[in-house]
């Protein structure tokens, strides 16, 4: 079992940048893939991005691509969502989440999950 802690986020203008983490806690991630999940406000919670258990790979939506970059650290300790050309849209609390299987779109496929941190991108 790992628990994930969270940290970063806060408020920032249209067209900034900022970093997330996401900490393993009792364990690494290895053998696990890690996502990014976010939900704004009256929304469902939607994927973000992926990183798989080599960190050989990663996966985004479409509307992220090119913007957002995951990657790791290589004790496997800790996931990094970097956001760039931030638009007031991307307001929503961001939630890291552990799961078998990298790529995988859906909040059911992952069985851990961090506590979520609020991104506020003012226009």
């Amino acid at each position: 079992q790992v628990h994930l802690v969270q940290s970063g986020g806060g408020l920032v203008q249209a067209g900034g940048s900022l970093r997330l983490s996401c900490a393993a806690s009792g364990r690494t991630f290895a053998g696990y893939a890690v996502a990014w999940f976010r939900q704004a406000p009256g929304k469902e919670r939607e994927f973000v991005g992926s990183i798989n258990w080599t960190g050989e790979r990663t996966y985004y939506a479409d509307s992220m691509k090119g913007r957002f970059t995951i990657s790791r650290d290589n004790a496997w300790i800790t996931v990094y969502l970097q956001m760039g050309d931030l638009k007031p849209e991307d307001t929503a609390v961001y939630y890291c989440a552990a799961g078998a299987v990298a790529g995988r779109i859906r909040t059911e496929d992952y069985n851990y999950w961090g506590q979520g941190t609020q991104v506020t991108v003012s226009s």
